[in-house]
């Protein structure tokens, strides 16, 4: 009989109870025994002794009913540490449930579920390895229609045709664009291990030398690109590379989006560690404010020639670092602000020396 095991719900319920109904039987045998035969009662007090026994009687269903319920309760603490994890569970772990210390009952489900976990993570796998192989087998053939094209248009062409190329170039850059931002998707993936390349870095001093890279850009296009920063190094663990493509997704994401504008703020903060880029544009429309981070979304009213990857980029990176991402927009500000907040650096954790300390700047200068 299965369910007398004892690894089983009942099984284990049988022994928890067992030597509590015991020792009720036993108290209700002698109370009953020593009011008959040592108190020897007169019939007058049978009266008496009769709802004495009765109350006894109910104390003891009384104690039984709490053994009970406290015996399930307790046997049922690992259903519900189960229940917790898969709540808790991010919705892209696929890693299979602990099922120690469950009934026997529910092991076979536990075990069904971690095989479906299993599937599913190696369909995901398989696809993204698929997206990430593609899209490195198609740079080379883009590379080289870009270059023809670039050959081209330093021909003598008629504006028909020198048209069509142009079409042809700026086609062939966005592929070109979507392929890169397909490869940094796939590194970013947690299964990749990113967590590998982590040095710790001073927050301050990576945004100055990331964000001046896109000074000349930003100049070009009439806007003033400036650092907010503490005076005080900020550390955290991250892979510079992934760290320095989220930064140039959301300045790039606000050039090319928040237009017309006149300032793009890179933000520094200490507690927690967080960056963020404002600028003071168009804004985004409170009803796409949710779903800019997914992947190919055009929010309405969108610049286009986009491919609606760069927040989504900034989304996996971030959580790749363990980190959450926000978007705010008007009327809370003046334009668009994305947040990373960062979990502080991993005491013991053995990493290179990737930052320095960064004392005396000022806190708000150009990038």
């Amino acid at each position: 009989m299965g369910w007398l095991r004892t690894d089983s719900l009942v099984g284990r319920l049988l022994r928890r109870l067992f030597p509590a109904l015991l020792v009720l039987i036993v108290i209700d045998l002698l109370a009953t025994w020593y009011m008959t035969e040592v108190l020897q009662p007169e019939p007058w007090q049978l009266r008496d002794l009769f709802w004495a026994m009765l109350l006894l009687q109910v104390v003891l269903v009384g104690l039984f009913i709490w053994a009970l319920v406290s015996g399930v309760r307790s046997e049922l603490a690992s259903v519900r540490r189960l229940g917790l994890e898969i709540r808790q569970r991010p919705v892209d772990d696929l890693q299979a449930f602990d099922g120690s210390g469950l009934p026997a009952e529910l092991a076979p489900l536990v075990q069904h579920f971690n095989g479906l976990l299993l599937r599913l993570d190696d369909s995901v796998q398989a696809q993204r390895r698929f997206i990430g192989q593609a899209a490195h087998q198609l740079r080379t053939p883009l590379a080289g229609l870009k270059l023809e094209s670039e050959l081209m248009l330093g021909q003598d062409l008629d504006d028909d045709v020198r048209a069509r190329v142009v079409r042809i170039k700026a086609v062939t850059d966005r592929m070109i664009r979507m392929g890169q931002q397909l490869l940094v998707l796939a590194r970013a993936d947690h299964s990749m291990r990113p967590q590998d390349a982590f040095v710790r870095l001073d927050l301050c001093e990576w945004m100055r030398q990331a964000g001046s890279r896109w000074l000349d850009l930003a100049r070009a296009q009439g806007v003033d690109l400036q650092l907010q920063a503490p005076t005080k190094a900020v550390l955290v663990d991250a892979d510079p590379l992934l760290l320095a493509e989220l930064l140039g997704n959301l300045i790039d994401n606000a050039l090319r989006e928040a237009m017309p504008m006149r300032t793009i703020v890179l933000g520094v903060l200490a507690n927690p560690p967080a960056i963020h880029v404002q600028d003071d544009g168009v804004g985004i429309p409170e009803g796409d404010l949710e779903r800019i981070f997914e992947p190919f979304y055009r929010p309405s009213g969108a610049h286009p020639g986009g491919s609606g990857l760069g927040l989504a980029i900034v989304r996996e990176i971030a959580l790749a670092h363990g980190a959450w991402v926000k978007a705010s927009s008007r009327p809370e500000i003046a334009g668009t602000r994305i947040m990373v907040v960062f979990p502080g650096p991993r005491k013991g954790a053995s990493l290179r020396a990737g930052g320095r300390h960064r004392d005396g700047h000022a806190t708000q200068d150009p990038a």
